[in-house]
């Protein structure tokens, strides 16, 4: 059974309905990034940023997975599927994808500043200053924000460097390291990169531009590959 290896970005939900930063209308609009997502943010307002990731989770309850979502599913039913997100909603657990790392931790879920062993999760619920673990660490978003090492990037690389086929949806490629997996793919895996405006950054020889939303563009992926 070959292996499908995705990484998707902010783009994969942003048909759910998900603001992403960096579109128009996105979050940057709103929010400063660095002041909520950022731990010299946290450390400089903390309810802000649990005010700001409280909102997040209360959308989060209202979307649901879109077809692109579905779509990665369905491609189990031929191939060994492993998704590496960059998104930390819990749409593709929700659609029914078996296989999921998040790179940048998951908005369900908080973990304590005093024991990172600590980590729990809370549904929807808010998070509110005062809100504690057992040791007394007050209680923090399970998110990877700027500023902090990703610790999930060494186990993505190693699935990256498995893959028969990789394929990336809705991202930049402009976030790093999560941008470089791509290049952790062998050399002979065939890239298919789906994004209504794809960057320039990692053309391959071997790529295949899907010029489309996530829900379109995964539908023409697995059209592609004859599920």
């Amino acid at each position: 059974m070959k292996h499908i290896v995705v990484l998707t970005g902010a783009g994969m939900s942003a048909e759910s309905g998900i603001k992403t930063f960096r579109d128009n209308g996105g979050l940057w609009e709103t929010y400063d990034v660095m002041e909520v997502a950022s731990i010299d943010g946290w450390h400089k307002n903390k309810e802000l940023v649990l005010r700001f990731y409280n909102e997040r989770r209360k959308q989060l309850e209202t979307v649901k997975p879109n077809k692109g979502h579905l779509g990665l599913v369905e491609l189990e039913k031929k191939y060994k599927v492993s998704i590496i997100t960059q998104n930390v909603d819990n749409l593709h657990e929700r659609a029914g994808s078996k296989n999921i790392l998040h790179l940048h931790g998951e908005l369900t879920k908080v973990h304590s500043t005093k024991d990172p062993n600590y980590i729990k999760d809370i549904g929807y619920k808010d998070i509110k200053l005062g809100d504690v673990c057992p040791k007394g660490g007050q209680l923090r978003p399970n998110i990877v924000w700027f500023g902090e090492a990703v610790p999930s990037m060494e186990q993505a690389v190693e699935i990256a460097a498995k893959a028969d086929i990789f394929v990336i949806v809705g991202t930049s490629l402009a976030v790093y390291p999560a941008a470089s997996l791509v290049d952790y793919a062998p050399p002979k895996a065939p890239v298919y990169f789906i994004d209504p405006k794809p960057s320039n950054t990692h053309y391959r020889k071997n790529i295949e531009i899907i010029q489309e939303g996530a829900e379109k563009g995964v539908e023409v992926l697995v059209n592609k590959l004859k599920v």
